[in-house]
């Protein structure tokens, strides 16, 4: 996705705050204007409060519409079964389809896919840094490899092995 391309806002869940925070990543979410879903407030701020407060990420609290919910997303919530936080986060998408949704929880990502919303994971954002020029090859690649002492983000560690792997390649790292 080119400069010009970047979605002004991304509506987050849970994850990706509390991670990125986790591994004093959360400023990669600065160009962003930052809608945190009621619910996603309120799981955050039990759980890892500075994430909603750091200087450099400005987080809107935002309450998803009152009306219905649309009979795809709640076939799709109840299939899938997503938290709250991740239903409100998709409510404010259908608002908002052109905004990033960001989500660590692969059956959120998945409902977000079948909308054709644009969705990132905490991985995601790293690897994006690189593109970006907000964080080096390298320093990311220590990221992924800490992540698992750093992070309560759950990730395959098969797949965490392939994503460094690959990022060493592109990157011609060793």
């Amino acid at each position: 996705m080119a400069a010009t391309d970047l979605p002004v806002i991304a509506i987050c869940d849970a994850g990706p705050l509390i991670h990125l925070d986790e591994l004093a990543s959360l400023d990669l979410l600065g160009e962003f204007t930052i809608w945190v879903p009621d619910a996603v407030w309120r799981e955050v701020n039990r759980h890892r409060p500075g994430a909603l407060q750091h200087p450099a990420v400005i987080c809107h609290r935002r309450i998803p519409p009152r009306q219905l919910m649309p009979s795809q997303l709640a076939t799709l919530k109840a299939a899938l079964l997503l938290d709250r936080g991740e239903s409100e986060g998709l409510m404010l998408m259908a608002e908002s389809p052109q905004a990033l949704f960001l989500t660590d929880d692969s059956a959120a990502r998945l409902a977000a896919q079948q909308f054709g919303y644009r969705v990132h994971g905490t991985i995601g954002v790293l690897l994006r840094s690189i593109r970006r020029g907000q964080r080096t090859a390298a320093s990311v690649v220590t990221l992924l490899t800490d992540l698992p002492m750093r992070s309560s983000l759950y990730i395959r560690p098969s797949l965490l092995r392939e994503v460094i792997a690959e990022t060493k390649a592109v990157y011609h790292l060793e």
